[in-house]
C-alpha cells in the first residue's frame, strides 16, 4: 500500500503532501483542484509491479522509460511531452516522491523540457510487487469490445486508466476456491441489486444475464454496469484484499442512485477491513454520509479525509486532512448541502421566492 505522497512543481500542486490511511482515504474538493490528478500520480508510480512482473531484470533505466510512458499516457499533456506535466510558472524540477508499506520508495524528478523523468531516490522499490486498480469515472462496460487494441493503434482520446481498467477487466476469474468469503459476499450482494451477472466472454464482448435472458451491456443501467465492473475486478483477482495493491476509484458515484450508495460503502468498508486500501475521489454527499454512518471503531475502520482547496490570497493547492469529515474547515461538500437545506428552511418560512 502507498502510505505517502509528495508532489512538488507537479501538475497544480506547486508542493503538497499527503498522509494514506492503510484502510478507506476519501478525497474532496471543488472542481479544479487536483484530486484525480493526485490520484493518478499516487497510481503511476505505484505500477512498477506491472514493469517487474513482466521483466523482473528491469533497471534504472527502465523503471524511467517505464513511469515516463505511464505519466504521458495517464495525464495525456500538450504534444505528449512530460514537461508539460510541469507546474506553471516555476523554473525549478518537479518531483513526485511516493512512501510505501515495509519501508519502500520512489522519487522521480522531471525539468520543463525533460524528455524522461530521473530516478531520484530507490528504496527497495523493486520488491513492490503489488499491482494497484484504478476505475475512472467513465465506465467501460458499453465500450470495452476491441477498445483495447483500437486504444493502441489509433491512440483514442481516453486517458490511459480506460485502457488499464480493460485489460484486467479481461482476465480469466480466479478458481472459486480461491475467492475470499468478503469478495463472494460482494459478488453475490451486487448480483442480487442487479437481478443478473455480467459475462465476460474475452476480447471485450460483455452480456448481461439474468435467470435465462441473456441482454447486451449496453441495455443495462450505467449504474449497474459500474457495480459490475467492481465485481468482475474481484472476481478475477485484480482486487484480492490483503494481497492486490491499492484500488483508486475517481467518483465511485458517477450515474449511481443514490439508493445504491449503502451497499457500495458497506462492500467497500468490508474490503478495506479484509486488507484492501482504497483511495477515492468524490463530490458526493450521500456516499460521504454513509461512510460517517457505517464506520465501526470497533472494527477498527480508518476513513481518512482529505480535503484540496485553494489559498484564498495565493491561490495555491492546499490539503486538509482528519479522520471525521466534519472536522475539516474546507468541505465543499458538507457546506454547498448545508447552504441547500438552509435555502429550503428560508422558503418554508417565506424569506424566499416559490
Amino acid at each position: 500500500m502507498i502510505t505517502k505522497l509528495e508532489l512538488t512543481n507537479f501538475s497544480v500542486f506547486k508542493h503538497l503532501a499527503i498522509d494514506f490511511s492503510p484502510k478507506i482515504n476519501v478525497i474532496i474538493g471543488e472542481n479544479g483542484t487536483g484530486k484525480t490528478q493526485l490520484m493518478k500520480a499516487a497510481y503511476a508510480l505505484s505500477s512498477g509491479g506491472n514493469l517487474f512482473k513482466a521483466k523482473p531484470e528491469a533497471d534504472a533505466e527502465e523503471l524511467a522509460t517505464f513511469l515516463t510512458s505511464k505519466l504521458i499516457r495517464l495525464f495525456m499533456p500538450l504534444d505528449d511531452k512530460l514537461g508539460k506535466i510541469h507546474h506553471i510558472g516555476v523554473s525549478e524540477k518537479a518531483e513526485i516522491k511516493a512512501h510505501f508499506a515495509l519501508d519502500k520508495a520512489l522519487q522521480v524528478s522531471f525539468h520543463n523540457n525533460s524528455r524522461s523523468v530521473v530516478i531520484q531516490d530507490n528504496v527497495n522499490y523493486k520488491q513492490y510487487i503489488h499491482e494497484p486498480v484504478f476505475i475512472p469515472t467513465k465506465e467501460v462496460l458499453s465500450f470495452m469490445k476491441g477498445f483495447s487494441s483500437l486504444y493502441e493503434k489509433y491512440e483514442l482520446s481516453f486517458d490511459q486508466t480506460y485502457q488499464d481498467l480493460c485489460l484486467l477487466l479481461d482476465l480469466p476469474e480466479i478458481r472459486p476456491k480461491t475467492l475470499q468469503e468478503k469478495s463472494k459476499w460482494a459478488m453475490e450482494e451486487i448480483e442480487n441489486i442487479c437481478k443478473g451477472k455480467f459475462i465476460f466472454y474475452g476480447a471485450g464482448k460483455v452480456i448481461f444475464k439474468a435467470k435465462n435472458a441473456e441482454y447486451s451491456a449496453n441495455s443495462i443501467a450505467e449504474g449497474f454496469r459500474k457495480l459490475g465492473i467492481l465485481s468482475r475486478l474481484l472476481e478475477t483477482g485484480a482486487i484480492q484484499p490483503g494481497i492486490s495493491g491499492s484500488l483508486f476509484w475517481d467518483e465511485p458515484e458517477s450515474n449511481l442512485n443514490p439508493k445504491l450508495m449503502r451497499l457500495l460503502v458497506e462492500i467497500l468498508l468490508e474490503l478495506s477491513r479484509n486488507g484492501q486500501q482504497i483511495i477515492l475521489a468524490t463530490h458526493d454527499y450521500v456516499l460521504l454520509k454513509w461512510l460517517d454512518l457505517l464506520t465501526d471503531k470497533k472494527k477498527e475502520d480508518f476513513v481518512r479525509f482529505h480535503s484540496l482547496h485553494r489559498h484564498p490570497n495565493l491561490g495555491v493547492i492546499e490539503i486538509e486532512s482528519a479522520d471525521n469529515y466534519r472536522q475539516l474547515n474546507f468541505n465543499s461538500i458538507a457546506s454547498t448541502f448545508s447552504d441547500l437545506y438552509d435555502s429550503e428552511i428560508e422558503r418554508s418560512l417565506g424569506g424566499g421566492k416559490n
